[in-house]
């Protein structure tokens, strides 16, 4: 007889955005080609998710579609938040891998493979990007965003007793499991939504990998840094006082 081959696994990679219009056809473009060279063995689409522009980024979207056809797909959100967009995005899906990445590509692309095997063959159910860990290669960073960063890590790791030593890398990947389980007792629509999914998912006993970055930061970046840092820190008050028993709760419900 003759062996079949392995069923492909499926992929999706997220792009959130909001009012992107001047680079979201490259950084499509670009990513299909990487994922096209370099990523045979799966079933992938690029997917971007649209969480309230008022510029043109809805009709470029239109086009890239007519382009790559079933290679990718967009959705439209009408209220503004990264979290949201996100929960959409993966809770609509139901490929095997969903991970996101941001539009400006500050990451590597080089970096999506380790990612995506964390996942694939190494047993866990969810893997994130680092900048803050070793082997990890930061560029053009600004003094007080690294400061603020690093802060708001060891803030976390004090508060929940966690491992895991960069929430906020835009650059993470989450089993069909994990995002069935996790994703709809993420509560924050924002920024914060990255942090609240990682919190759960370590304190809930699912295995989570960081790997290495190289990170270029983006110079036009629309993160309001010490607004994003208030917000995260209500929202570390919000899992510590009641948000994580909550979704403990939840969890043991299902298992």
């Amino acid at each position: 007889m003759t062996q079949q081959p392995p069923a492909s696994k499926s992929l999706d990679v997220v792009i959130p955005v909001l009012n992107e219009e001047r680079i979201v056809a490259v950084s499509v473009g670009t990513i299909h080609r990487y994922l096209g060279n370099h990523f045979d063995k799966f079933d992938w689409r690029v997917v971007v998710a649209d969480n309230g522009s008022t510029d043109r980024t809805l009709e470029i979207l239109k086009s890239i579609k007519e382009i790559y056809k079933e290679r990718f797909d967009y959705i439209r959100l009408d209220q503004r938040g990264r979290g949201r967009a996100l929960k959409k995005a993966w809770l609509e899906s139901n490929v095997d891998i969903v991970c996101y990445m941001d539009v400006d590509m500050s990451t590597n692309l080089s970096d999506l493979k380790p990612l995506i095997e964390a996942l694939d063959t190494g047993g866990y159910d969810v893997a994130i990007g680092s900048r803050l860990i070793k082997g990890a290669v930061v560029e053009e960073r600004s003094t007080k965003r690294e400061i603020i960063s690093r802060t708001y890590n060891l803030i976390i790791r004090a508060l929940f007793n966690v491992r895991f030593r960069d929430a906020q890398c835009g650059f993470k990947g989450v089993t069909r499991k994990a995002v069935n389980d996790l994703i709809p007792l993420v509560e924050d629509p924002g920024w914060f939504f990255d942090t609240e999914l990682l919190i759960l998912a370590e304190k809930n006993g699912y295995k989570l990998k960081e790997v290495p970055v190289r990170w270029t930061d983006d110079p036009d970046s629309r993160v309001k840094v010490f607004s994003t840092a208030r917000k995260d820190l209500q929202g570390l008050a919000r899992m510590k006082l009641w948000g994580l028993r909550k979704a403990k709760e939840k969890l043991s419900t299902k298992r």
